[in-house]
């Protein structure tokens, strides 16, 4: 039996939100998300509260094997990249706290990691990029925008079309030139942090996809991947080569405390 086949699935961890719901403050990920990993990356996912009372980080890195950094209703809080906020601009600063600093930490780990959509922006702004406060104020297209009169499905029902790069992550997975994607946001990335590297572009320019330079599998998406798992190729095929790459991990991490041991 094989060091993998003993332990079962990866874990993997998904950072939460932090919200009120009444008087009630609640940690909290869609079940979307937490669907998509167990479906289609075939991994078991564990929540990691949002909260500035952490701390220490290791002992969340220690545990497992990659982290998912989902989409949120709130935007990462602007004076952490040098921008001004909006009058209406919902924030979250205790998830900016713990995304930010596992990001940096599993980056340099070389564990696997998937940004989607305020992951992705956080990502941008974890390794010193910047976003655009408002995307449409900025010269971007209204494509971008979520029409909250929709109902839920026609909401992530695909948005436009993305050029994906050459020679990258998603160029492997996706066997195409061009995708549709189901993108739906008000922020977005202005100036690349030095260490990304593009993976895909909207037709304005936008940047949508990019990877960490120099790293096995660390990807964002502006996109919502884990709303059309049953029913896009990319969308699953990206959630299974990020359940991959967290098996792989884990078995290089095990065999690295076992050496370590004899």
């Amino acid at each position: 039996m094989t060091i993998e086949a003993s332990h079962g699935r990866p874990l993997v961890g998904v950072v939460c939100d932090r919200f009120f719901v009444g008087e009630h403050d609640l940690h909290s990920a869609k079940h979307s998300y937490v669907r998509a990993l167990m479906s289609g990356a075939n991994v078991n996912p564990v929540l990691i509260p949002a909260t500035r009372d952490i701390d220490a980080f290791d002992g969340y890195l220690d545990a497992v094997s990659g982290l998912l950094f989902p989409g949120g209703a709130s935007n990462v809080e602007a004076h952490r990249y040098g921008g001004h906020a909006a009058d209406d601009m919902h924030v979250d600063p205790d998830r900016d706290h713990v995304a930010l600093t596992l990001m940096q930490g599993a980056a340099a780990r070389g564990m696997p990691m998937l940004a989607i959509c305020r992951g992705f922006q956080e990502m941008n702004v974890a390794f010193g990029g910047t976003l655009h406060t408002d995307i449409h104020a900025s010269g971007h297209s209204v494509d971008h925008l979520e029409d909250l009169s929709d109902d839920l499905p026609t909401r992530y029902r695909y948005r436009h079309e993305v050029e994906i790069a050459p020679a990258g992550i998603l160029s492997t997975l996706a066997h195409a030139p061009h995708v549709r994607v189901n993108s739906l946001h008000r922020q977005g990335a202005a100036a690349l942090a030095p260490r990304l590297v593009v993976e895909a572009r909207a037709p304005d320019g936008l940047v949508e996809a990019f990877r960490v330079g120099e790293h096995a599998f660390a990807l964002g998406v502006q996109w919502h991947p884990e709303a059309m798992l049953e029913d896009d190729a990319l969308s699953r095929a990206l959630f299974e080569a990020f359940g991959a790459s967290c098996r792989r991990y884990r078995h290089a991490t095990q065999r690295t405390a076992a050496h370590r041991k004899a």
